[in-house]
């Protein structure tokens, strides 16, 4: 009877040493899960935070390229504006110097230059 006691008290013995070395694996298990999650997220959180300054930064240097486009543009117009403005100037001009018969007609000579 005492051996199977004994055997017994061992058995019981090694069954509380696998329990407590299995609940030590499961929380070191769980522990490096754990870590493992939160570095992911870290990783993706990373991601995502360079991937909106990416798209932002994008954003910022086609905002830039179309506002030069327009101030381009703008310029160009006002620039065949003024030469349209000059060229109109340079007709009046050159119509009020032409000399006039006393009828008030152009003399054909200087109206053809």
């Amino acid at each position: 009877m005492d051996v199977l006691k004994k055997s017994f008290s061992v058995t019981k013995g090694g069954v509380l040493t696998a329990a407590e070395k299995t609940k030590a694996g499961v929380e070191e298990a769980a522990s490096r899960t754990k870590d493992g999650v939160i570095s992911i997220g870290n990783k993706m959180t990373e991601g995502v935070v360079t991937g909106v300054n990416t798209v932002a930064q994008k954003t910022t240097e086609q905002a830039n390229i179309m506002a030069d486009t327009a101030v381009s543009g703008a310029n160009e117009v006002a620039q065949a504006t003024v030469e349209g403005v000059e060229n109109v100037a340079s007709g009046f001009v050159s119509v009020a110097s032409v000399p006039k018969t006393e009828a008030g007609e152009e003399q054909n000579q200087h109206a053809n230059q």
